[in-house]
């Protein structure tokens, strides 16, 4: 028997270092060729690395959350023969520890060593829920795959909990569970709707213990902590511990990203009202005549050709500063950025020349790109690349938001929810539709004078909606 190392690949583009976001397997598992092994996040793609041998797992080279050095040892397997450690074990790197996380002893190999299995079932559940895994043969390839979930805050089990299971939820959980293609398929094998299993992992997920507990008690989850009348906590229990949330993968790139926006961009916020009676009066009349045959419209493709057309007039608008160089780059064409929510977090997507769009193929492409990234089907190419971005929280966008720019670009416009309210029209008090558009604006680069005029311009477009086809 001898040892076998598999080595963080080289994912490519220049990237130097990838975060572990989810282990698939655990010390002393026995692997084949091609199975998955683990899940390492760069940006918002994630890289599943696959087993290029037939082994069993002696050690893992680092916990999720850290960050690995590309050609890192990332994990070692017993194996038939020589294995490959002697020809390379006197370079075998050791896997880099982030700042706040306590670095493993290492062994004899430079490989950190595994830590134990009720750490790794706490730190290694399942992350990355649906996510098809595009498998290679070679030794530390990875078929780069968009993430899902990937950034999903972990729990950390506290010591009055560890030792008890997950309470039951008292009804089926709404939309689409999170779990692993291991996992969905079990399920399905044994009968169970995910949708009523309770998840213990990083933001909700269900692992495999999560799925044998519920097999186990006959799809009722064990009561643990406080009395209970029914399925329910009792109302008036009091609860103790508290949680420990560990920020990885696409959680933590977004908290990067936001992070970093609100750092280097002083942001400001106009907000504007806008009259879209006319416009809804419109776009249902659209819908009722080509809703079936050409799909149906919401006020997203109108806002976009909206923008396309204001930034023709505001070309400051549509640009992104490189602010270490001193540099503002304004682009001819409109790749608007269209935030999208899903189960991970907030992603934007991008539709890529807007400027060549009409209502109903923009309101396709919106459309498909929005499922894509909540399938986590949306290739890395979708994913960048926007020089100006929309934002709307549809049904939930309340009066007045305060958007955070996407950086490095310049400006967000904000839509907020439709309302009726009274108003006073030609000297009468009428009902019209109202909407507020919230708009934030890097101030180094976009005077509030520029901002404000270039919010009127879109106004002017959906206050009288025909001015969107005309040239």
């Amino acid at each position: 028997m001898g040892a076998y190392v598999i080595k963080m690949p080289d994912i490519g583009e220049g990237i130097a270092e990838v975060e572990l976001v989810e282990w698939h397997v655990k010390e002393g598992d026995d692997v084949v060729e091609d199975q998955v092994l683990a899940d390492v996040m760069t940006d918002k793609a994630t890289v599943q690395v696959p087993s290029p041998v037939h082994g069993k797992v002696l050690a893992l080279g680092g916990r999720v959350g850290e960050v690995l050095s590309v050609g890192a040892a990332l994990i070692r397997l017993e194996v038939e023969g020589a294995g490959n450690v002697a020809d390379d074990a006197g370079d075998t790197p050791t896997a880099p520890v982030r700042d706040d996380a306590r670095a493993p002893e290492a062994d004899a190999e430079g490989l950190p060593a595994a830590e134990s299995t009720s750490e790794q079932e706490a730190g290694g559940g399942d992350q990355n829920g649906g996510q098809q895994s595009s498998r290679s043969s070679g030794a530390g390839n990875a078929t780069a795959v968009p993430s899902n979930n990937g950034g999903g805050a972990e729990r950390r089990p506290t010591a009055s909990d560890t030792a008890t299971s997950a309470p039951t939820r008292p009804a089926a959980r709404q939309g689409r569970p999170l779990a692993s293609p291991a996992v969905r398929r079990r399920a399905e094998e044994a009968g169970v709707n995910l949708r009523s299993v309770p998840g213990t992992g990083p933001v909700g997920q269900i692992t495999h213990e999560d799925l044998d507990r519920w097999l186990q008690h006959g799809g009722v989850a064990p009561a643990s902590g406080p009395a209970r009348l029914g399925a329910a906590y009792t109302a008036l229990a009091p609860r103790e511990g508290v949680e420990e949330i560990q920020v990885v993968g696409l959680r933590r790139k977004i908290a990067q990203k936001m992070q970093e926006s609100k750092r280097r961009i002083p942001h400001f916020t106009y907000v504007e009202e806008i009259d879209v009676t006319e416009l809804e009066a419109l776009r249902e009349r659209m819908n009722a005549k080509w809703g079936e045959s050409r799909g149906k419209l919401t006020l997203l493709p109108f806002l976009a050709r909206a923008m396309v057309l204001a930034v023709r007039e505001f070309p400051q608008m549509n640009a992104r500063f490189d602010d270490d160089k001193g540099v503002v780059v304004r682009h001819a064409p409109v790749h608007l950025g269209v935030a999208a929510q899903t189960d991970s977090g907030l992603m934007v997507p991008v539709l890529r020349h807007a400027e060549a769009h009409d209502l109903w193929s923009s309101a396709t492409e919106i459309r498909r790109l929005a499922q894509s990234v909540r399938e986590g089907s949306a290739q890395r190419d979708e994913l960048s690349g926007s020089t100006i971005t929309l934002t709307s929280l549809g049904a939930l966008g309340g009066i007045v938001s305060t958007p955070v720019i996407n950086y490095p670009e310049v400006a967000i416009v904000g839509v907020n929810r439709v309302v009726e309210r009274p108003v006073v029209l030609n000297g009468a008090i009428v009902v019209r539709k109202l909407m507020n558009l919230s708009s934030s604006f890097d101030h180094r680069v976009v005077d509030g004078m520029h901002a404000a005029e270039f919010i009127q311009c879109i106004r002017a477009y959906l206050e009288c909606p025909s001015m969107l086809f005309v040239e």
